[in-house]
C-alpha cells in the first residue's frame, strides 16, 4: 500500500474512535445538564460502555502496526507526519491501560460525580469521600501503569500539559508566590475599593440574555456552538462546528455569570478555530490545557475585566439592569470588577489572589497522589492552607473543598494549568498590544476583531502540533515568563487603587 492509501486507512481508523468518543462527550454533556436524576446509574453504563469500545479501537494492535509503516514511511507532509507521531504517542500510552482499569474508571467517575452533586446539596464532605477515595485510589493505579519519574503526579499532569512536571510547578509557584504577597500587602494598605452594588437582585433571564449578548461581542458563533446551565461551568467541543459552553447563575451575584460567560467564551472560541479538516486527528486538538487557559483567562481578564472593553460594554449593562448600574459609573464598575481581596471561591477570584486558590489544591493534590495524606484529610487540610495563603477562615464544605467538579471527574493534574495559563495569557496580550498597537482604542469602540484574528492566526490553527513552550516561543518570540503577568497586574492594580 502507497503512503497516501496508508494515511488515508489511518485517518479513517482515527475518526472512527472519534465518532465513538464524541458520542460519549454527547452523554457527558447531557449528564451535566439535562439528564433527569433517575437515569444517571444507566447513564453510566452508556458511557462506560462506549469509552471501552474507543480504547478498544485506539489500542488494536493493527492501528499500531499501521502507525509504524507510517512512521517509516517518505512523503509524509509536515502536518500529516506530526499526526502520526503524535497518534503513536498517544497509543503507546494507551497500551498500557489496561481494558478493565478504562471501563472502571469511566464507571467510577460516574458514581463520583453524581456523588459530588449529593455532597454539595447536603454541604457534607463525607458524602463524596467514598467514591473519592475510589478515584485517587484509580489515578495513583494510572500512574504507575504510564510510568514517570521522580514524581507519580508528573505522570498525571503530562495528561494536561505534555512534560509538566512538580519540579517546574514547584519552581514556578516558589517564584510567584513572594511577588503575588508583596503585591497584594501593598494594595491592602490602599483605600478600599466598593463593590457591594455587584450584589443584589439581579433576574436570572436578564442575565441569561445579557450573557448571550456578550458571548456574540466575542465573536462565539452561535450556528457552531450553544450556551447552557450546570452545576459547574464548563466548555466541551464534539468538533470545531459543535461547541457547547455552559454557566451558571446567582440572582444575588451579577459577577458569577458575566464572568463564567467570558471564561468560558474564550475556551470556546479555541474549540472552533482548531482546524475541522483535521477532525479525530490530533492536529484538531487543542495544544495543552495550560495554553486553553490561556485562552480563556485572556478573554475574562486581559479583556474583559479592562476599562475598554466595558467603556463600550457598559450602556447595555445598564439597558439590562437600569439598577443600580445607572447610579453608578463606568469607572466605579470598573474598580469594583477588579477589587482584590481574599475570597472563598476560586472561580470568583480576582486575578492576583486566583493563584493562591490555585497553589492550594496543587499542594493537595501531590499530596493525595503521593500518598503523604490521604481523603479524610482534605477537608481539615484544606482549611488550614486556606488560612495560610489567603488567610481566610472556611465556614463550610460547599464553600471549601466541595467547590470544583475537578476531582469528581478524576482530573487530577489539572489545577496548576489555571496559574500557567494566566502567564501564558498575560505574555499573549502583551505581544498582541505590541502587533496591534491601537488595539485597547479598538476594543473601547466595540471592536474585539483584532484580538480574535491574533489568536485565530497565531494559537488556533496549530491544534497540538507544538508543545505549549513551543507555542508560547513561536507566538510571542520568547520562552513562557512570569515577569508579564506580573508587570501588568501590577500595572492594572497601582492604577485601580491609586484613587
Amino acid at each position: 500500500m502507497d503512503t497516501k492509501s496508508l494515511y488515508e486507512a489511518y485517518k479513517t481508523k482515527m475518526q472512527k474512535i472519534a465518532d465513538v468518543k464524541y458520542a460519549s462527550a454527547v452523554l457527558q454533556w447531557d449528564q451535566e445538564t439535562y439528564l433527569p436524576p433517575k437515569g444517571n446509574e444507566t447513564r453510566g453504563r452508556q458511557i462506560a460502555t462506549l469509552s471501552e469500545i474507543a480504547h478498544n479501537l485506539f489500542t488494536d494492535e493493527k492501528l499500531g502496526q499501521l502507525l509504524l509503516e507510517l512512521l517509516g514511511k517518505d512523503g509524509l507532509s509536515m502536518n500529516e507526519k506530526r499526526n502520526v507521531e503524535l497518534t503513536f504517542e498517544d497509543y503507546t500510552k494507551n497500551k498500557k491501560l489496561p481494558v478493565a482499569f478504562v471501563r472502571k474508571m469511566s464507571e467510577t467517575v460516574n458514581k463520583s460525580f453524581y456523588a459530588w452533586i449529593q455532597s454539595r446539596k447536603e454541604n457534607s464532605f463525607a458524602v463524596f469521600r467514598e467514591p473519592l477515595d475510589e478515584v485517587i485510589h484509580l489515578k495513583k493505579q494510572e500512574a504507575e501503569y504510564i510510568g514517570y519519574e521522580k514524581h507519580p503526579y508528573n505522570a498525571l499532569m503530562n495528561d494536561y500539559d505534555k512534560g509538566l512536571t512538580v519540579d517546574t510547578v514547584d519552581a514556578l509557584f516558589s517564584a510567584l508566590r513572594p511577588q503575588l504577597i508583596s503585591l497584594t500587602e501593598e494594595i491592602a494598605g490602599r483605600t478600599a475599593v466598593d463593590n457591594s452594588f455587584l450584589q443584589g437582585h439581579f433576574d436570572k433571564a436578564k442575565q441569561w440574555e445579557f450573557g448571550i449578548e456578550i458571548l456574540k461581542r466575542m465573536h462565539f458563533d452561535f450556528e457552531a456552538g450553544r450556551q447552557d446551565i450546570s452545576e459547574h461551568p464548563f466548555t466541551i467541543n464534539f468538533n470545531s462546528t459543535d461547541v457547547r459552553v455552559t454557566t451558571r447563575i446567582d440572582e444575588k451575584d451579577f459577577a458569577n455569570m458575566t464572568w463564567s460567560c467570558l471564561h468560558e467564551g474564550g475556551h470556546a472560541l479555541y474549540e472552533q478555530g482548531l482546524p475541522a479538516n483535521e477532525y479525530g486527528l490530533p492536529l484538531s486538538e487543542y495544544c495543552s490545557v495550560s495554553i486553553h487557559e490561556s485562552q480563556s483567562r485572556l478573554w475574562e481578564n486581559c479583556v474583559g475585566r479592562s476599562k475598554e472593553f466595558w467603556l463600550h460594554n457598559y450602556p447595555l449593562l445598564q439597558k439590562y439592569f437600569p439598577q443600580p448600574f445607572n447610579e453608578i459609573s463606568v469607572d466605579q464598575f470598573y474598580r469594583a470588577i477588579n477589587k482584590t481581596q481574599s475570597s472563598l471561591i476560586r472561580t470568583e477570584a480576582d486575578e492576583l489572589t486566583y493563584h493562591f486558590h490555585v497553589m492550594i489544591r496543587y499542594e493537595l493534590e501531590k499530596k493525595l497522589i503521593e500518598g503523604s495524606i490521604s481523603s479524610k484529610d482534605i477537608p481539615a487540610y484544606w482549611n488550614e492552607l486556606y488560612l495560610k495563603y489567603l488567610d481566610i477562615n472556611v465556614p463550610d464544605d460547599k464553600q471549601g473543598c466541595l467547590q470544583d467538579v475537578h476531582w469528581s471527574h478524576g482530573s487530577f493534574g489539572y489545577f496548576a494549568t489555571y496559574s500557567i495559563g494566566s502567564l501564558y495569557a498575560a505574555q499573549l496580550y502583551a505581544t498582541i498590544e505590541k502587533a496591534v498597537p491601537d488595539v485597547k482604542e479598538k476594543i473601547k469602540n466595540g471592536n474585539n476583531q483584532p484580538v480574535f484574528n491574533w489568536l485565530k492566526q497565531h494559537i488556533y490553527p496549530y491544534g497540538r502540533y507544538h508543545t505549549s513552550e513551543e507555542l508560547c516561543h513561536k507566538a510571542t518570540g520568547e520562552k513562557l515568563k512570569s515577569e508579564y503577568f506580573i508587570n501588568y497586574a501590577t500595572k492594572k492594580y497601582s492604577d485601580i487603587y491609586a484613587k
